[in-house]
């Protein structure tokens, strides 16, 4: 296992600043996450920890030990830093077969014979691929190549493994199915893994922590639930989350023990926390997940009169696009609903599942 540290980490491409002030702790035996948009800076992260990227600011330690230093011209090569890379193309030898594929750096190190048959099929047989053994990489599909790109990067037991996009290749079956084995081997090996991806589904189903990136800036470190529930903004509430939050305008009223907000969701009340003041006529940004959306077609005390625009069934789940005065928001039913477009319906909502945010910043003000 490994712990990696990145201090102040800035990165310049000519006069584009790519990487601004990053800072992260990966604890050891973490399956870390860096999830953002296309351009923000993860992979680049990703690089600079492997030593692939020198970054003209910051520090990165790795294992107590400094393997980069940038105020002191200090880079470490990659084959010194007790770890293992996996890219997005596969980058298998083609003349050679699955074996030697994955017994190439073992075969470097002049491990006894013995030992590298015994550690390749360990390894082949932790991703299933055991049958393939003889086989070149022509002979075998995408997901079969990806796993022995994987098994080549475990097969000598690195203290820290690097994974960049490795899935974005596959088609969807295939890559709900190298989840499952990714997460049952970090479960298995108990290896530090740093995972970049754009996919928020990958991020929420694999990772034990999240690092989000929007242009260069590390704006949350969470664990997936923790971000899921609780953006830090509204950009990270707008990213993470299929189908994508509702975002309402609304407007704070009072300001001493208790804060009015009104918008187009209705008026709900909700008691000052954190110690904020001066929220009188603040104005805000409410953010409601589609499945916290709860609908009746009869009229229900205490709910909301809508109507329905669209419904969407999708077999397992049904999502109905709403029209609440002149705002339009999405709900997700589990199941089949049995709804019809222009259907007058009421809504109501789950407890302490609404985000609020300050319009101007954009940052999370509390939750209701």
């Amino acid at each position: 296992m490994s712990r990696v540290v990145l201090k102040n980490i800035n990165k310049y491409y000519d006069k584009v600043h790519v990487l601004k002030d990053v800072d992260l702790i990966v604890e050891d035996g973490d399956f870390m996450t860096l999830l953002g948009p296309s351009g923000c800076g993860k992979t680049t992260t990703l690089r600079v920890v492997a030593g692939l990227e020198t970054p003209e600011e910051g520090q990165v330690v790795i294992d107590d030990q400094i393997v980069t230093n940038a105020g002191e011209g200090l880079y470490l090569a990659p084959s010194q830093r007790g770890l293992n890379l996996v890219f997005q193309s596969y980058a298998l030898w083609p003349h050679m077969t699955v074996f030697e594929n994955v017994s190439f750096g073992l075969k470097v190190k002049k491990l006894p014979q013995k030992e590298i048959r015994s550690k390749v099929q360990d390894a082949l047989e932790r991703l299933q691929i055991e049958q393939y053994v003889d086989r070149y990489p022509s002979e075998l599909s995408g997901g079969q190549q990806q796993r022995v790109a994987i098994a080549r990067a475990i097969v000598s037991q690195p203290k820290l493994l690097l994974l960049d996009e490795p899935l974005s290749n596959l088609d969807a079956k295939l890559r709900i199915e190298m989840r499952a084995e990714l997460k049952r081997l970090h479960q298995d090996l108990k290896t530090t893994i740093i995972y970049v991806t754009h996919d928020q589904v990958e991020a929420l189903t694999l990772s034990t922590k999240i690092a989000i990136f929007f242009e260069g800036k590390l704006v949350q470190v969470d664990t997936p639930m923790n971000i899921y529930n609780y953006p830090a903004d509204v950009r990270v509430a707008d990213f993470i989350g299929n189908p994508k939050i509702n975002l309402v305008e609304g407007i704070c009223v009072g300001n001493k023990n208790e804060v009015k907000i009104v918008s187009p969701l209705g008026e709900m009340i909700a008691k000052e926390k954190n110690g904020i003041e001066n929220l009188n006529k603040k104005e805000v940004i409410l953010a409601l997940r589609p499945e916290h959306i709860f609908i009746n077609d009869k009229f229900k005390e205490g709910c909301i009169e809508c109507q329905v625009y669209s419904v969407l069934p999708a077999g397992s789940e049904t999502l109905v696009h709403i029209k609440v005065q002149d705002k339009y928001i999405t709900a997700k039913v589990i199941g089949q609903a049995k709804l019809a477009p222009d259907q007058k319906i009421w809504i109501s909502y789950a407890n302490k599942t609404i985000n609020v945010y300050d319009k101007n910043s954009g940052q999370l003000l509390f939750n209701i």
